[in-house]
């Protein structure tokens, strides 16, 4: 998010006066760092660290694209896209075993992880007459889509574990406007959980995210503001689904830590 309720320019100043809403389009493009990503299938399986044995060793492209309606002064709904999809090859220094396949030490592997999640969120403004500070407290509804694929470079070998899922989260945001046309926001998607328990499985399962931003947002002209992007993206999932229909026992391990740095451009109307 680029604006905070109370915008910063005057066209949305007249907008949100002449109507009870306000749309807003952002689009951002950056790259990302992989501090660390490290994933098991099966409970025999090797607990493989992406960034050391995998090729996640570099930067990779990364884009996020939201909607973002103003109502009513106090509301604010988003709907955000954010694709994630990492591509590697590598030759292994060591055995990995996924759901009880042996891809050798010193063997050709590519490697597919794709993590791309749908969030639609609700924020409440809690100081609607504070014209310098923002801050606002909601949920978000996300939806992942994962693919996460191994095969051998001659294709002989192949695991792949696909999953859907929809987490609950709580949402924080707030905004300090530090000069007439600059702003720092701060915004974070979190939960920790037993999945279990939301999704009613019998099954033992830990879940976590966090998505978490700081800010540095200008006005260029009217309606348009570009902004400067920190981003942590990191969670994960340890336990047992035994309704999985992948190979294997249906253990899964896995936990990322993410960094992005991006620039992106906001389109009040």
């Amino acid at each position: 998010m680029a604006f905070g309720f109370n915008t910063l320019n005057s066209f949305a100043q007249q907008t949100s006066s002449n109507q009870n809403f306000q749309f807003r389009a952002v689009a951002e493009l950056g790259f990302l760092g992989v501090l660390s990503n490290q994933i098991q299938f099966g409970k025999s399986g090797t607990y493989f660290a992406y960034q050391k044995e995998g090729g996640q060793d570099v930067l990779f492209p990364v884009s996020r694209l939201s909607l973002e309606l103003d109502f009513k002064k106090r509301n604010r709904l988003i709907f955000l896209y954010q694709p994630l999809k990492l591509e590697s090859q590598d030759l292994l220094a060591n055995d990995l075993i996924v759901n009880d396949l042996v891809f050798k030490a010193g063997s050709n592997v590519k490697m597919l992880y794709n993590f791309p999640f749908y969030r639609l969120s609700y924020l409440r403004e809690l100081l609607p007459n504070n014209e310098k500070f923002d801050f606002g407290i909601g949920a978000s509804v996300q939806i992942r889509n994962t693919t996460i694929n191994f095969e051998s470079g001659d294709g002989e070998l192949f695991r792949t574990n696909r999953n859907v899922g929809i987490v609950p989260i709580i949402k924080l945001y707030s905004k300090a406007q530090i000069k007439e046309k600059a702003y720092l926001a701060f915004e974070a998607d979190g939960f920790y959980a037993p999945v279990s328990y939301l999704n009613g499985s019998d099954e033992d399962i830990i879940g976590a995210i966090l998505d978490a931003s700081l800010r540095y947002g200008l006005q260029i002209a009217e309606p348009v503001s570009s902004f400067l992007n920190l981003r942590y993206i990191g969670g994960g999932a340890v336990g047992t689904n035994t309704d999985s229909k992948a190979v294997g026992d249906g253990y899964t391990k896995n936990w990322i830590n993410f960094i992005t740095v991006s620039v992106g451009f906001v389109y009040a109307f």
